[in-house]
């Protein structure tokens, strides 16, 4: 099963400082986030979209969407369709008069592409049946009550937590 989502934002990590894409679930009787770490650069290609931003020279998600268009082409969906090892994959759903076809992309890539497109973005059900945690299967290594405290704030943090921020 697909849930339709959008995006809500760009986050920064502030452990790590990198992004993180926050999508959100379309209905809103389901209420559900997915986060997911991304580079500066990928950042950077939604946040101009995001932002409405023009650049003088076509950008690398804005040269594949000239491209798509000149073939006659178009991005019906994309889909974040699996999560392997802390890695999420993505498919890019295409569409032209001979047929379709299906293009494997990094989720960042394909995102930046449906913001661009005006594309559907879906997340498999079986990526969000793993990042449901189990708070039964982890157990806090620092037992100081520095570590216990840091445990219960780490436990209630939600996407509205990390805030957003323009790149």
């Amino acid at each position: 099963m697909l849930h339709e989502m959008i995006v809500e934002g760009l986050a920064m990590d502030p452990s790590s400082n990198a992004p993180i894409l926050i999508l959100n679930a379309k209905d809103k009787d389901k209420n559900f986030s997915i986060p997911i770490w991304i580079g500066l650069l990928e950042a950077a290609a939604i946040a101009s979209v995001i932002q409405d931003i023009k650049f003088e020279r076509p950008m690398t998600h804005d040269l594949f969407k000239t491209f798509i268009d000149k073939v006659d082409a178009t991005i019906e969906r994309i889909e974040v369709c699996d999560l392997k090892d802390n890695t999420f994959f993505a498919k890019i759903h295409c569409k032209r008069a001979g047929g379709s076809f299906i293009l494997d992309a990094r989720p960042s890539d394909a995102i930046a592409m449906a913001l661009r497109t005006g594309a559907d973005i879906f997340v498999d059900e079986r990526v969000i049946m793993l990042l449901q945690v189990d708070s039964s299967e982890f157990e806090v290594a620092d037992k100081s009550d520095q570590g216990k405290k840091w445990a219960e704030y780490l436990k209630n943090l939600s996407p509205e937590d990390f805030g957003k921020y323009k790149v």
